[in-house]
């Protein structure tokens, strides 16, 4: 489990993410995390991070929560965090196990195991009580990652100047331009030729990532090509010009479009429309019924109270007797 010892974190809050129990086991004792590489974390957007203990009888295990962000965050740092030699595992789509560990994200978090390895309903419950979750959706771009001859657990995800320094050293930052808006995924690859090494930038347009094409074509050693808004550069070095043409060939841009459809809403239904319109009916006869018996019941009051005569309802004109 690659998590190194260098830089004390001392001001997380212990006791705000794990619950006191756990399946079947009891909170012990909380540990402080230590962070290596706080650059990185911090442009992966990390916020707090909490480790504790548990314990039922004789068996312990350890569990280490990283929040972030967002969802891309805890995804990149599973991808940095995850263990070189570990298996895919069935808990999460990212998720990856050993025979002691079992790291995975889910949302804004990435949770390590240590000597226990949980079910789908513990883990489900778990993600339940997790303050402040964002389950934000995940970058499409890992998807673009050609899958034959890929190298496993080599997938790093780069957000900034920091992890492209880390991870793909050979482009220069003003090249990534990420004050465009840029990310990019990174892998490597088992070729013929030896390994090779793939960075695929993401840009907010086509138009964007054709201007930044013959930036990255100036690399020495590097070849590349555009798709879409996506530029895929195969870093130096490149090994030989087939086997770098043949897996930039593998990396295609599908543009998807979603449709804003009408919902149609009870004003649509005409049986409601009849059922309103009777409705409607209904209140104004009786208003009229309330209104009418109101101004007779006044008038009423006002007779015998007051002595008050109404004028004739009728005026006649007596013409025959002219």
């Amino acid at each position: 489990m690659k998590f190194l010892i260098a830089v004390l974190v001392p001001a997380l809050a212990f006791g705000a993410i794990w619950p006191e129990t756990f399946a079947g086991f009891k909170r012990a004792d909380d540990e402080p995390v230590e962070i290596a590489e706080r650059p990185l974390w911090d442009e992966y957007g990390f916020q707090q991070a909490e480790q504790t203990r548990y314990g039922s009888g004789a068996r312990q295990f350890t569990a280490i929560a990283y929040r972030f962000q967002d969802s891309t965050g805890a995804m990149a740092a599973f991808d940095w965090q995850r263990p070189a030699g570990a298996k895919p595992s069935k808990l999460a789509m990212l998720a990856a196990e050993t025979p002691r560990t079992v790291t995975l994200a889910q949302g804004n978090y990435l949770l390590v195991f240590d000597g226990y390895k949980p079910e789908a309903a513990e883990l489900s419950a778990l993600l339940k009580a997790l303050p402040k979750v964002d389950q934000s959706p995940l970058p499409t771009l890992r998807d673009y990652l050609p899958a034959t001859n890929l190298a496993p657990n080599s997938e790093r995800y780069i957000t900034g100047p920091v992890s492209l320094e880390k991870f793909a050293p050979a482009v220069p930052p003003s090249t990534a331009a990420f004050h465009l808006g840029a990310e990019a995924q990174f892998a490597s690859y088992r070729t013929p030729s030896g390994e090779m090494k793939l960075a695929i930038f993401s840009y907010p347009t086509p138009q964007i990532a054709r201007g930044r094409l013959e930036d990255f074509l100036r690399i020495s050693g590097a070849a590349a090509k555009r798709s879409g808004p996506l530029v895929a550069v195969i870093l130096p070095p490149a090994g030989t010009a087939g086997d770098a043409e043949k897996l930039l060939a593998q990396v295609r841009y599908e543009a998807s479009i979603t449709m804003n459809e009408r919902v149609p809403t009870q004003r649509d239904n005409i049986g409601n429309l009849i059922i309103n319109i009777f409705e409607l009916i209904g209140i104004l006869l009786v208003l009229c019924t309330v209104g009418g018996l109101a101004v007779g019941g006044f008038r009423t009051v006002l007779r015998r109270g007051s002595g008050f005569r109404e004028p004739e309802g009728m005026i006649s004109l007596h013409l025959s007797d002219r």
